[in-house]
């Protein structure tokens, strides 16, 4: 039984090792606050987005509960209530009513915006959820005027 428990105890070691240093290393360094942060969308709906800079974008603003963004020909303002628990809220959303070509995502985008109910963040992503289901990903952007 002694070199079962040694390889047991061994295998421990290695999964406490493992899950520590580099990956909590990585998330801290990337981590940014969900308000006051700038987001561009890279997935809607489990699609990938690539999408223009400018484009698709939301930033929460702490000071007065506001959420502004743009879509895909659209700059969009609305309310946002988000909990230390992580629980979500946004909307009503207004928008500007430039039309949209065909194809343009930009209504599937408030809709899910405002179906959000949580949101969780891993490192330089945010991530809306909607009833414990990911219905978007948002990238950090680079902060204006510094160089990443």
């Amino acid at each position: 039984m002694k070199p079962m428990f040694r390889i047991l105890l061994l295998a421990c070691v290695a999964a406490l090792a493992a899950s520590c240093c580099a990956c909590r290393s990585y998330q801290k360094r990337t981590r940014r606050p969900l308000e006051g942060t700038r987001w561009q969308l890279v997935q809607l709906d489990g699609q990938d987005v690539a999408c223009e800079s400018g484009r698709y974008t939301i930033a929460l603003h702490a000071d007065d509960g506001t959420l502004a963004g743009t879509g895909d020909y659209n700059r969009l303002r609305g309310r946002y209530e988000a909990t230390p628990e992580r629980a979500l809220r946004i909307g009503p959303l207004t928008s500007t009513r430039m039309a949209c070509p065909e194809g343009s995502r930009e209504g599937k985008f408030l809709s899910v915006l405002q179906s959000a109910t949580h949101y969780d963040m891993d490192g330089p992503l945010l991530l809306l959820l909607c009833n414990g289901e990911i219905k978007a990903v948002f990238q950090a952007q680079p902060d204006e005027g510094k160089a990443e």
